[in-house]
């Protein structure tokens, strides 16, 4: 999901120390996700699985509120929603009982419903036929929320990995403040686009780096992503080729120059690759089931030798961008779970051909979806899909509350014994690292912020300044890393 739109971050909205214990010794994060009353800004819409059975049974929650511009809840909120709905399925109550659908003045049928103390739990019931289902929470004008359910055949072999296959990782894990800033070369250039603010950064009226920037501020991680081929007319930079491989080449160099480490993600994609479009590259377009598995392997072994031979091996590669919905589709979409673990087995085994010490993560946007992640995690490790560190995206809109989060992550490290990364994330900056770095066995290894260097994530202003929030970052490096010795 990277075209949507970040909600402008303040010092006094999201710079919040801690959280409260709630009566059953859970994580109360309130005082930072929550207000009781403002203006509502958008509608927030979790599908707690994304991925479900076409069998007319398959159920998961749904969970709708409303957000002011911060991205908080306003729990005393009253607004009336409606719930519209694309393809094989129904829209249920709570407990699983089919609800009255009505038409609008354009006869688009959906169903009514009202918040409660801010909040509204429905549910999704899978309908007979596999489908891609979209669904939309939408309430006057504010932005809506939405998520696309896949519905796989009903006949699909599920599985569940063994005692063996749940072996602790080996490799060391880095903690890590990381920041996204694959779309520096185009504010440089001044090529425009996805807010991405001013062209120069400055501090004390200084103009800077802003891989230096960033470093002096406590991140130590730079994450790139890199596309097959960006400059063909329909990919994501056409003519130009911005996180193409020689783009991401000079990044590199920038990145290692720094004495920052670097994650690699490979989108497997000439454009954006998320749970909503997970296209082959042009190239790849008529390539048979093992011709793109064999492909696959050797492009991801060919891009790290060209960064091994100019010294800028990555310290962690990424297979893949969001793929609970799998890649590289329709041969690697989730409802075919072999040929998608087989694909990731060719990944991983495309990078240990080059260097076996590099770390391999597996990248799900599923930050506060406990239900959909163990169905992915359980099916991919049952069919041999290694991996060192698992990582996650958590965007409130989508992803679920801070106690989702913090509970699946504590759920995902006791069942799969791997350690975690927020490796993408923008609203409530330092509560993010403080479940991460607080899960048990230092299992959390850190984020990633998406895109920071935009006017939107509230570390600079418009014309490139660097904002008080910037702070968040010096005291988040000196609790976690510097005090940890990392």
């Amino acid at each position: 999901m990277k075209t949507r739109p970040m909600v402008m971050a303040t010092l006094a909205g999201l710079v919040l120390a801690g959280c409260a214990g709630s009566s059953n010794g859970a994580p109360d994060f309130s005082p930072v996700s929550r207000v009781t009353s403002g203006r509502p800004s958008a509608v927030m819409l979790t599908s707690y699985s994304t991925t479900l059975r076409a069998n007319g049974k398959d159920w998961t929650r749904l969970r709708i509120a409303v957000a002011d511009s911060l991205g908080r809840e306003i729990t005393t909120a009253t607004d009336s929603i409606r719930v519209y709905l694309s393809g094989a399925g129904a829209i249920t109550s709570a407990d699983g009982e089919t609800l009255p659908v009505v038409a609008d003045t354009g006869d688009t049928r959906y169903t009514p419903v009202a918040l409660v103390h801010g909040v509204m739990t429905l549910g999704f019931r899978a309908g007979a036929t596999p489908d891609r289902v979209k669904v939309e929470a939408r309430s006057g004008t504010l932005s809506p929320g939405g998520h696309e359910i896949h519905t796989i055949p009903a006949d699909v072999q599920l599985k569940t990995p063994s005692a063996d296959q749940l072996g602790p990782a080996v490799k060391p894990i880095a903690r890590m403040i990381g920041a996204d800033i694959s779309f520096l070369p185009q504010i440089e250039g001044g090529a425009g686009g996805f807010s991405r603010g001013a062209r120069e950064f400055h501090q004390g009226g200084t103009k800077v780096d802003a891989i230096d920037l960033l470093k002096r501020h406590g991140f130590n991680y730079i994450r790139l992503r890199i596309f097959v081929d960006p400059e063909n007319p329909k990919g994501y930079s056409p003519g130009i080729g911005f996180c193409g491989l020689d783009s991401t080449l000079s990044m590199a160099r920038r990145v290692k120059a720094a004495g920052m480490g670097l994650l690699l993600d490979f989108h497997y994609s000439d454009y954006w690759a998320d749970p909503q479009q997970q296209n082959k590259p042009l190239a790849w377009a008529r390539l048979d089931y093992p011709a793109l598995r064999d492909t696959l392997r050797s492009y991801t072994s060919a891009v790290l030798r060209a960064m091994e031979r100019q010294g800028t091996l990555p310290d962690m590669v990424q297979i893949g961008n969001e793929i609970n919905h799998g890649l590289l589709w329709p041969d690697g979409h989730i409802g075919n779970l072999d040929q998608l673990a087989g694909l990731l087995r060719a990944g991983v085994e495309g990078t240990e051909a080059v260097d076996p010490r590099i770390p391999v993560m597996m990248h799900l946007a599923l930050g506060g979806q406990n239900e959909e992640a163990r169905f992915w995690l359980d099916n991919m490790t049952a069919r041999g899909v290694k991996f060192d560190v698992l990582g996650l995206s958590y965007y409130p809109r989508w992803h679920g509350t801070l106690e989702d989060l913090s509970a699946n992550l504590r759920d995902l490290i006791a069942r799969y014994r791997k350690p975690v990364n927020v490796v993408e994330y923008s609203d409530f900056k330092r509560a993010v690292h403080q479940i991460v770095f607080g899960l048990p066995g230092d299992m959390g290894k850190g984020a990633a912020i998406w895109e920071p260097l935009g006017w939107r994530s509230g570390l600079f202003d418009r014309e490139g300044n660097v904002t008080a929030l910037m702070g968040v970052y010096d005291s988040l490096n000196a609790e976690y890393l510097r005090a940890s010795g990392r």
